[in-house]
């Protein structure tokens, strides 16, 4: 949609204060811990753009709050694997070869939209080390959120996801569906005897860039929204509309434990 037929859709623009005012509606509170999914162009126009939707989401949870957002590279993987778009076979030792090792200061996001990769590089946020699965966060828990993240189960039990886990966090949908919920990654390890795969990635090791593998289940969101259908029909969960975006606020704990009891059943023996 063109940027003009964008602004004749809203009444007002949406200001870093507006936006304010409209998280605090939905029930974001100072002191909140929350991992956030979003979409800037579900919102309309606003001024300012994805930089005044950061700045009001930090308004409103305060320094006393976190605000934790997914930093994923999944281009920094085995070449292997890609298919959107996929690459001749001939070129993978080269990419293995060649491919930039992670680096939280520098490497850019891939597909997670522009208030992510706006929130990343904002003073004050800090970035995990997973070179795929990374995480960046903001606030007073986000040095204990981001202090471990092995290279395995990287959205297993000691990611930032259970870290926030611990913390009786919540997670805010901005324009983004359950299919966005990188929360439910966490429950997929209560799947029993999950597939696993070998998985390659560039890193820094003892100062040198090395080509890593290591091995990860296979993660799957395909399910997710329609889990995420199923948990509103039994649970809380606040929503409103901020311009175009349907957004929701709900806490993170409950639709895990309900995907940990929900996604075992999804699974066909063959799957397993």
């Amino acid at each position: 949609m063109r940027e003009e037929d964008v602004i004749k859709q809203l009444k007002s623009p949406h200001t870093r204060l507006s936006l304010y005012k409209d998280f605090k509606n939905l029930g974001v509170e100072k002191g909140m811990v929350v991992i956030i999914h979003s979409s800037l162009s579900a919102f309309g126009w606003v001024c300012g753009g994805a930089i005044a939707v950061v700045q009001a989401l930090m308004d409103t949870v305060g320094s006393e709050g976190t605000i934790v957002m997914p930093t994923q590279t999944a281009d920094i993987s085995d070449p292997s694997e890609w298919q959107m778009p996929p690459v001749p076979k001939d070129w993978w030792p080269i990419i293995r070869d060649h491919m930039p090792a992670y680096d939280p200061q520098i490497t850019p996001t891939r597909g997670m939209g522009k208030i992510v990769e706006v929130f990343r590089t904002f003073p004050g946020v800090k970035r995990s080390s997973h070179p795929m699965y990374s995480f960046a966060a903001w606030g007073k828990e986000a040095d204990y959120i981001l202090s471990e993240q092995p290279l395995e189960e990287g959205f297993g039990s000691k990611s930032p996801l259970a870290k926030i886990y611990e913390l009786d966090g919540h997670i805010l949908l901005l324009g983004a569906g359950h299919d966005s919920n990188t929360s439910l990654h966490f429950a997929e390890h209560a799947i029993p005897n999950r597939e696993k795969v070998k998985k390659g990635t560039a890193i820094m090791e003892n100062d040198k860039r090395v080509w890593k593998t290591y091995e990860e289940i296979v993660y799957d969101s395909d399910s997710f929204e329609e889990l995420g259908k199923e948990f509103e029909k039994v649970y809380t969960v606040k929503c409103t509309a901020i311009g175009s975006a349907t957004c929701k606020l709900m806490k993170q704990r409950p639709i895990i434990d309900f995907a940990r009891e929900w996604l075992p059943n999804q699974v066909k023996p063959s799957d397993m």
